[in-house]
């Protein structure tokens, strides 16, 4: 009898935090429709079939590395080619995984497994700020889970799409791959070290894409990451 209730109690719990996470990721998930649009109908358009453009979606989960891998494709770029691309445009996610380990460690396997694949710059931007005390995994598993649904759902609209509206690379909606990047650093800009890293990194990124320079988007990661570091480690000496 104790059990049954103390399961009762527990239940409607995890279902209302797993609904919070939903809601909270819902603003990003539709700020990144263009976007999967844009990414489901490209992959048609670089000749894969429509199976193959959704596996992108459901096994890399990546936006930005499905838009340069299908892009890759579309060039005749060699395996080995976009497997090393792929690997520095996402590499970004091991320094999620290091700030969140805290938080993470201490979950089951099958926990940081799934949370760990879901971890997205989305995913990050909701529960990577939040304390030990504050990260909830039904929250995050909400988060995660319904992010990685939208974002197949509307790569697959973008691939049915793809093969009735030709060339939608064209219609601009690639601006909401920089809309939704602003719109997760933005907010998380609260020190000096965070500020000093994101203007290095947009002045880089800005100067090498003027220049012409196609490592540019590396350039700029390590730049930011340089600039932020020596800004930390300034503060750290003045005290």
């Amino acid at each position: 009898m104790s059990t049954i209730s103390l399961n009762s109690i527990a239940n409607p719990s995890r279902s209302r935090l797993f609904l919070q996470g939903t809601v909270a990721m819902l603003p990003l998930s539709i700020a990144v429709i263009p976007w999967g649009l844009l990414a489901g109908s490209y992959a048609v358009e670089s000749g894969l079939t429509i199976i193959e453009s959704q596996a992108l979606s459901a096994i890399l989960f990546a936006g930005s590395a499905q838009l340069v891998a299908t892009g890759m494709i579309k060039a005749g770029a060699s395996l080995t080619t976009m497997l090393l691309a792929t690997f520095f445009i996402t590499s970004r996610h091991f320094l999620y995984s290091v700030s969140m380990r805290s938080k993470v460690s201490p979950l089951p396997l099958r926990w940081r497994l799934a949370l760990g694949y879901l971890l997205t710059d989305e995913l990050f931007a909701l529960c990577g700020q939040q304390s030990d005390k504050q990260f909830d995994r039904w929250y995050a598993l909400g988060a995660g889970l319904s992010f990685y649904l939208f974002w197949n759902i509307v790569t697959f609209i973008g691939i049915l799409a793809g093969n009735y509206i030709p060339s939608m690379n064209e219609l601009g909606l690639e601006f909401a791959v920089a809309a939704t990047f602003i719109a997760i650093v933005i907010p998380n800009v609260k020190t000096s070290p965070v500020l000093a890293a994101v203007v290095a990194s947009l002045v880089i990124a800005v100067t090498c894409s003027y220049f012409a320079i196609e490592s540019g988007l590396m350039i700029a990661s390590v730049g930011g990451m340089v600039a932020g570091y020596l800004v930390e480690s300034f503060k750290g000496a003045k005290r």
